[in-house]
């Protein structure tokens, strides 16, 4: 199995979601470390999420960044806690974006 795959597709309750990475987590000059951030879709909708991660640890103690890994079981948790949250994938507006911890939740 390929943990350091950048997109993918996820079941979660009986719906497909697409998933794909848009950035990785990157230095601001203002903000400081920002995480990754990962786009969701869900098949046959318009509106998608944007889930915002927090920088990993490593980072924030000026560790090497090391390899980037999105497991489809981390997308699936960052999924139901945006549903959770109020995304309403099958609405017309913007993508949401979500903050998640470092667990997808």
């Amino acid at each position: 199995m390929n943990i350091h795959k950048l997109a993918g597709i996820v079941d979660v309750d009986g719906f497909q979601y697409e998933w794909e990475l848009r950035s990785e987590p990157q230095w601001s000059e203002s903000e400081g470390w920002k995480g990754m951030t990962v786009a969701l879709l869900r098949k046959q909708t318009q509106r998608g999420a944007l889930l915002e991660f927090p920088p990993p640890k490593r980072l924030l103690k000026g560790m090497p960044r090391g390899r980037l890994q999105i497991s489809d079981a981390l997308v699936t948790r960052g999924i139901q806690a945006a549903l959770h949250a109020g995304w309403e994938p099958a609405s017309r507006g913007k993508p949401v974006v979500f903050m998640v911890d470092a667990d997808g939740n």
